[in-house]
């Protein structure tokens, strides 16, 4: 059994490696860092510094420190001593073919590659790797400093151990890993949000609601309890003593006819104008930045909370 990673590289520092780079640090690891942007350094410990606040408010390693980070400028010597590479890069698969094909020529032979991908087949991705059974796709839910789900996904070459050290990992440092036992287009969070976004474009462009109200509808109604319990356990709740077989008995074929009036809109221009009119009309006078800190800070109380319980998981 490899012992929990303690020098994480992160490779590419926008706003997905930074934030990844800040929790990294907040559980009191090592990190190396790189990114051959303008300034990245300079950009990655300011972030670190914003977001670091947040994270102490959360709880913070007894050893973490925004000063076990390094930069630095060619890729080669940020994951040289690494145990775990988290890869955030653009989401371009000749790049991130040739990324890989370095970090694993580059990565000492016990750490595990992981791509933050949302879209690519960590199958091609790894495609040029000379140990491609290292190779892992760890997409978290953004931001990854405060948001704890981490979709694990193997590649067609990847090892089941790499998957379950992977895993571990994540779990060890706070995150509440899943593992994705397929590859599929957007893993599975994206793929659930997206079949809400199109149902949600077509209830404005069919003009059955308004923006502002579409977002009540969620935030003020199921998503409450979505941010508790997922689909499933909701709807076993809801069948009360007779639990999801009682459910399904008595409102599966309502629900196969909901499913079957679902629309399929087409992201047309006059639809993207439609939404972002509603949305600024929703937004008014507030600023994004402030409803960034109030919703972060509401998240935070949330996720305690539900850690604090214990019975939710």
């Amino acid at each position: 059994m490899e012992p929990t990673p303690q020098r994480v590289a992160v490779v590419a520092t926008g706003v997905i490696g930074a934030s990844w780079a800040a929790y990294f640090l907040a559980r009191g690891l090592d990190v190396e860092a790189t990114d051959p942007s303008l300034d990245a350094e300079a950009r990655l410990h300011a972030a670190v510094a914003a977001h670091w606040p947040t994270l102490e408010r959360f709880g913070l390693a007894t050893s973490a420190s925004p000063g076990r980070l390094r930069f630095h400028a060619r890729l080669e010597d940020a994951v040289a001593q690494a145990d775990f590479v988290q890869e955030s890069g653009p989401e371009r698969l000749d790049f991130k073919t040739g990324l890989f094909r370095r970090m694993d020529e580059a990565a000492p032979a016990h750490a595990i590659l992981a791509s933050s991908s949302s879209g690519l087949a960590i199958s091609a991705v790894q495609a040029e790797c000379k140990h491609p059974e290292r190779v892992v796709l760890g997409h978290p839910f953004n931001p990854p400093h405060l948001i704890p789900l981490v979709e694990v996904v193997g590649g067609e070459r990847t090892s089941a151990q790499a998957i379950e050290r992977a895993m571990a990992f994540y779990a060890a440092i706070g995150k509440r890993p899943i593992h994705v036992k397929r590859e599929v287009k957007g893993h599975i969070a994206n793929r659930l949000q997206a079949a809400l976004w199109r149902e949600a474009f077509h209830l404005v462009d069919e003009g059955v609601a308004s923006v502002a109200d579409i977002d009540t509808a969620i935030a003020h109604g199921p998503g409450l309890r979505w941010a508790v319990m997922g689909p499933f356990m909701n709807l076993h709740l809801s069948g009360g003593a007779g639990g999801i077989e009682h459910v399904l008995a008595h409102l599966g074929g309502p629900i196969e006819d909901w499913w079957k009036d679902l629309g399929a809109p087409s992201m047309t221009e006059e639809l993207k104008q439609k939404v972002a009119e509603g949305v600024a009309a929703e937004l008014g006078a507030r600023r994004v930045a402030e409803l960034e800190v109030a919703r972060d800070m509401l998240l935070l109380d949330l996720i305690r909370a539900k850690a604090d319980t214990g019975r939710l998981d």
